[in-house]
């Protein structure tokens, strides 16, 4: 039998598929093609230990939906977060995918506790491409002196019986809140619900709209609207609200969502990571956010993790936008002064890796050099004493409101009572936050780009890049210059 040539107009189609396939964010890598296939697989492990020691054992590995991360780039060179998780061919060694990442126990042997000996455990996952051969997965934690250690390493072969494979939830309720196309070649964000009962989908439904819309109207966001898109992700619960320990609340929800994480009252998170990641699983995602139903200034977010939010305070959508920035960008808190459960978060002497912080030792050299405002001194001088001075009366009549509706809410004041002291509370925090606005405005320094002492919960020897930020203070400020870039910087990784 004889074969033809192709005709040329139908070689020109194939060179041009071909063409389109390669300059295509939303395929494959050749590389990835080889090594994996365009599924996901979960490993669950617990993270035990304290400040001293670290002990990881697996719990179960699951095989879910598609990769949604990127194909393209497997090899994480950005060196931020506490913590790699690495993949490699079981046979030649070869590294073929790595991910940093910051995690709950990452932030709990920096604690006090954990610093006086006291172990604790959390459940924790790693997701990776589905291997097609066996791979050897480890677990690296960043040393006082910046380097990475390996603390664990096992082999894992992608035919295992063991491999779970559950159907969803068929409770699981999932919306689109903004779409843009291919989930590879873009970044998916999903909001999981917490608090909603089923009464309440249609107000999930709501926020979570709400929330999609005001993060792609914000910069940078905005200006790469088309990168992202946003799902919401519902499981009811059984109660409105979370757990307010401190305050005497305990109600049962979905995701098991809590204040007073680490000691800290406005600190919200939660420890229930196998039922997190069954609800995501629903969805594709790159970012985990968890909304919860609640009316009181809290949240949190931790790097490659998840962030939290509550849906209607007056701060919720200032929360939702500077903890998200944590959680996806892996950047720093820009505040100093404000109490936190944390010892020596960042070593003594050691530039931390975060885009929007530097401890200023190599001026030449700084992270942000190309965005200085020229002619700007380095570092910066900015007032700081007199904002020290406001920020220290404000703290202080903070810290007293938040006692006195702890004690009414515990003694089982009225609730009238209670209302009105809450109330207080947030006319205090939105009086304040105008004050110090004003002041910042009227600042020389306020637009310039330089180096302003005070970040990273250090009042001394660290460094943001502008006076304010939303990384900074509350309120729907602009992102500063470093946090922009890098915003910019990681949104590239997951869409090119």
């Amino acid at each position: 039998m004889k074969t033809r040539a192709l005709a040329p107009v139908v070689m020109l189609v194939l060179i041009i598929g071909l063409t389109m396939i390669l300059e295509n964010p939303a395929t494959a890598d050749p590389v990835f093609s080889h090594h994996f296939l365009d599924e996901t697989l979960r490993i669950d492990y617990y993270h035990t230990g304290n400040s001293e020691e670290e002990i990881i054992s697996v719990d179960q590995l699951w095989r879910q939906g598609i990769w949604s991360g990127s194909r393209i780039h497997l090899l994480d060179d950005l060196d931020l977060g506490r913590y790699y998780q690495k993949v490699y061919d079981a046979q030649t060694g070869e590294l073929l995918y790595s991910k940093g990442f910051d995690s709950y126990y990452g932030e709990w042997k920096t604690t006090g506790p954990a610093a006086e000996g006291i172990r604790r455990t959390y459940h924790e996952s790693a997701l990776i491409p589905f291997p097609r051969q066996t791979i050897e997965f480890a677990l690296e934690v960043r040393q006082g002196d910046m380097t990475m250690k390996e603390i664990y390493r096992v082999k894992i072969d992608p035919d295992w019986y063991m491999i779970r494979e559950d159907p969803l939830d068929e409770e699981v309720i999932v919306m689109k809140a903004a779409y843009h196309g291919d989930s590879h070649g873009r970044v998916d964000v999903a909001i999981l619900g917490d608090g909603y009962t089923a009464d309440e989908e249609g107000k999930f439904r709501d926020d979570v709209q709400r929330f999609a819309d005001l993060m792609l109207a914000y910069e940078p966001y905005k200006s790469m609207a088309d990168k992202f898109n946003i799902w919401g992700v519902l499981k009811p619960s059984q109660q409105s609200g979370c757990d307010e320990p401190s305050r005497g609340v305990h109600v049962n929800t979905a995701l098991g969502s809590t204040f007073d994480s680490l000691g800290s009252e406005r600190y919200m998170l939660t420890e229930d990571n196998r039922v997190i990641r069954d609800v995501a699983a629903n969805a594709p995602y790159d970012v985990l956010y968890i909304m919860v139903n609640h009316e009181r200034y809290g949240g949190g977010g931790i790097y490659n993790l998840f962030c939290t939010f509550t849906s209607d305070n007056q701060w919720s959508e200032y929360v939702f936008l500077h903890e998200f920035g944590h959680s996806f960008a892996g950047l720093a808190d820009e505040y100093y002064s404000s109490s936190t459960a944390y010892n020596d978060f960042y070593p003594a002497g050691k530039e931390p890796n975060e885009r929007n912080i530097t401890t200023l030792i190599d001026k030449e050299n700084l992270k942000w050099s190309d965005l200085v405002t020229a002619g700007t001194t380095l570092p910066t001088p900015w007032k700081k004493a007199e904002y020290d001075a406001m920020d220290a009366e404000y703290q202080r009549g903070r810290a007293k409101l938040n006692k006195r509706i702890a004690e009414l809410m515990n003694s089982g004041a009225d609730e009238a009572e209670i209302a009105t002291a809450i109330a207080e509370g947030e006319i205090w925090s939105k009086s304040n936050q105008q004050k110090v606005d004003l002041w910042f405005t009227k600042s020389e320094f306020f637009a310039q780009v330089g180096a302003f002492e005070g970040a990273g919960y250090v009042s001394q020897g660290m460094y943001r890049s502008q006076l304010d930020c939303i990384m900074f203070t509350k309120g729907l400020k602009e992102f500063c210059a470093a946090c922009t870039a890098g915003i910019q910087e990681i949104t590239e990784r997951y869409t090119e």
